[in-house]
């Protein structure tokens, strides 16, 4: 069935999203180059931007990517569950961190921007946003300062809370296509992202 822009009105963002991938992982697996360019170019920028948050390494996050897309690129015509492919995606994404982290002893001292910011003079991240010229200077620092503040809280959380938060409150995914990606209950999602609010608002609550 085809979703027309008035049936879109009745979905939620999430459905939406996940209407629209369907949609294109379909056109692609039929031949439909297009569709397999522009499923490549959307599925390049969501990989990237949760494995930089999941590995914490741009290298690492980098070569994520491109394996995703080449998984992608070569299994689009067997997927069975076109609707399930952000899950199929993260799920894929999130496994290659976690061998990828298991290469490394340490965890990163602290989160590159997802904005593939580079550092400031204190080798923390600093993001290569362009200011809201509608936005006084003042304000826009400390719009910066926060979103520098809310990187760093998250780095500080155990990698397995740091998922759950991204996936739900940042990617927008349900508990139940949170619970698939990490395999875990649904239940055990919902405490896990109680506790990694509770720690996030201990770690922001100065700001």
């Amino acid at each position: 069935m085809t979703v027309t822009d008035t049936d879109s009105v009745h979905l939620s963002p999430s459905d939406a999203a996940r209407a629209e991938y369907a949609s294109m992982v379909r056109a692609a697996a039929a031949g439909d180059q297009v569709a397999m360019e522009r499923l490549l170019m959307r599925a390049q920028e969501v990989a990237y931007r949760f494995s930089l948050l999941v590995c914490g390494h741009p290298e690492d996050a980098e070569d994520v990517m491109q394996d995703a897309l080449l998984n992608t690129y070569r299994h689009v015509s067997q997927i069975k569950a076109p609707e399930a492919f952000r899950t199929w995606l993260y799920q894929t994404v999130r496994n290659a961190c976690l061998m990828k982290r298991r290469r490394r002893v340490d965890e990163p001292s602290h989160m590159t921007s997802i904005e593939q910011g580079g550092t400031d003079v204190d080798g923390d991240a600093s993001s290569l946003d362009l200011p809201d010229a509608g936005r006084p200077a003042d304000l826009q620092l400390i719009d910066a300062w926060k979103s520098e503040r809310l990187r760093k809280a998250l780095a500080m959380l155990q990698p397995g809370y740091r998922v759950i938060v991204v996936l739900r409150e940042m990617e927008g995914l349900s508990t139940r296509e949170v619970a698939t990606i990490t395999g875990l209950s649904e239940a055990n999602v919902k405490q896990r992202l109680h506790r990694a609010r509770l720690m996030l608002r201990e770690s922001l609550k100065d700001v």
